[in-house]
């Protein structure tokens, strides 16, 4: 069904909005799941990004030179997209004639969905929304879209979100996690909770443990001005991981809406384990790259890829073991990683189940692996389950891993949806299943505050690692120590 509605993207030209928005929506459009009539207002500071009107067709194919759309195009269609597209010079904190002439051209007062897309610093947040309820922008048929990072800590978080609710309803409010909206999550939830085979073995009974890894490749890819003085922890494990932690561990909700799942995933971040003191130092490694080799090339260490004299004190790299402390989970460890220039980018979730309690043949002992169900988010989407069976080119009773593929086949002509197109067209149609209750954030915050202030009084030390490996050795050993190791096998 095609949707129409207005958006607005502050931050428009911005690094996000041509990386990730415009090539979804543009993918959108080409599908047909966004109407034609749809209009999207880039925001900018520069007075005017284009030297002319009609020239946002050569920009937008600037755009999509740099950042393909997962879909053909051609000059005729990006004229069409053009078309849909407006330039709007905007300053967030001012008060002038900009705002008034973006809420002229808005229609505040008609049946049409107006979804504004924050994909600015969090630090403009508060003007943003002080300008949008100044201007009447704020009504019923308005939606605001967040972009992560919310805050640094829990303070801030709860600053953000304080200012943001002094104009916006709760549910107008969409704090987007972009890992939310991949399909194999989406995957994940129905498989669990439309199959019962799932459920009944989902849980300490027939689970070993969890690893949920976030690895990326590259380094901060020009992000240095934010990601010194953030981190990995703040930077990942606080949203993307925790999240995803908190899918896998939920309860069926009664109700697979907003609200049941909510309140599902609230209930894990309470059950967390609280890590301090000790804790943090035999269940948390953070470490940081130095020089090394990625994809063949020479890479230089953090520091020196940033510019900085010195050293530096941020993490590019965290691996953790906790548990969930409630019946189903009792005793089962979940370990999160997530690091800059290890030797692949993937995101996964493994769950390994426990091994046979008896080999009935001698020749099995050795060969039989525990099953294990993956979870793949990137690149590219795949959930797979790995059993034994008979190994047919075997003269005895040997045994090999296969995988049972359980991904289904995509048709030519019905594309996927990417995350950031998923989630800015439940956002226009006001379902806030895949998005994040300021409450979720705020737990998660409060769990990660008590790492960063233990790290803050001198505990953790950073641990090096060469760029291209898989992190410091204290984090192979965290699963050492309990006789598992991480996989790494993609």
């Amino acid at each position: 069904m095609k949707i129409s509605f207005d958006l607005v993207i502050f931050g428009g030209t911005g690094d996000l909005s041509r990386r990730k928005l415009l090539p979804a929506l543009f993918a959108g459009v080409q599908a047909g799941h966004i109407a034609p009539n749809t209009r999207f207002f880039l925001t900018s500071r520069q007075a005017r990004p284009l030297a002319a009107d009609d020239d946002a067709a050569g920009w937008l194919a600037g755009v999509f030179r740099d950042n393909p759309p997962a879909c053909d195009y051609s000059p005729a269609c990006l004229a069409r997209f053009a078309a849909m597209v407006r330039f709007v010079p905007l300053e967030p904190s001012g008060t002038g004639e900009d705002w008034a002439a973006l809420a002229g051209t808005l229609d505040t007062d008609g049946e049409r969905t107006l979804v504004h897309f924050l994909a600015v610093p969090p630090a403009l947040f508060t003007d943003v929304c002080a300008g949008l309820g100044r201007h009447g922008l704020n009504g019923s048929r308005a939606r605001l879209v967040l972009e992560k990072p919310l805050g640094h800590d829990l303070a801030s978080a709860r600053a953000i979100n304080d200012d943001v609710a002094r104009v916006f309803d709760e549910g107008q409010v969409f704090r987007i996690d972009h890992y939310l909206g991949k399909e194999a999550v989406q995957n994940l939830l129905a498989l669990r909770f439309s199959n019962l085979l799932f459920e009944e073995v989902w849980n300490n009974h027939s689970i070993d443990h969890i690893q949920i890894t976030i690895a990326e490749d590259h380094g901060v890819r020009g992000r240095g001005g934010f990601y010194e003085g953030t981190g990995a922890l703040r930077d990942m494990v606080q949203n993307h991981l925790l999240q995803l932690l908190c899918l896998v561990a939920m309860e069926p909700p009664a109700q697979m809406d907003a609200a049941g799942i909510r309140e599902e995933k609230l209930k894990v971040l309470k059950s967390l384990q609280p890590l301090d003191g000790t804790l943090i130092d035999t269940q948390v490694v953070r470490g940081q790259y130095g020089a090394g080799a990625s994809g063949g090339e020479a890479v230089p260490a953090y520091a020196a890829d940033l510019g900085l004299d010195g050293e530096s004190p941020t993490e590019t790299f965290v691996a953790l073991k906790t548990h969930i402390e409630n019946w189903r989970w009792a005793g089962v460890p979940f370990y999160l990683r997530t690091g800059k220039r290890l030797p692949a980018r993937f995101a996964e979730i493994a769950i390994q189940f426990k091994c046979v309690p008896h080999a009935a043949l001698p020749s099995w002992k050795c060969r039989v692996n525990p099953n294990r169900f993956i979870i793949r988010l990137q690149p590219e989407d795949h959930l797979a389950l790995r059993m034994m069976i008979k190994d047919h080119a075997s003269t005895d009773e040997g045994l090999r891993e296969v995988e049972l593929n359980l991904d289904v086949a995509s048709r030519d002509d019905v594309p996927r949806l990417g995350p950031y197109l998923r989630l800015i067209m439940d956002a226009a149609k006001g379902d806030q299943r895949l998005f994040v209750h300021r409450a979720e954030v705020e737990h998660a915050w409060a769990w990660i505050d008590r790492i960063i202030a233990h790290w803050q009084s001198g505990g953790n030390a950073l641990k090096p690692y060469a760029a291209g490996t898989w992190g410091p050795y204290e984090a192979h050993d965290l699963l050492k120590r309990d006789g598992r190791d991480w996989f790494a096998d993609i």
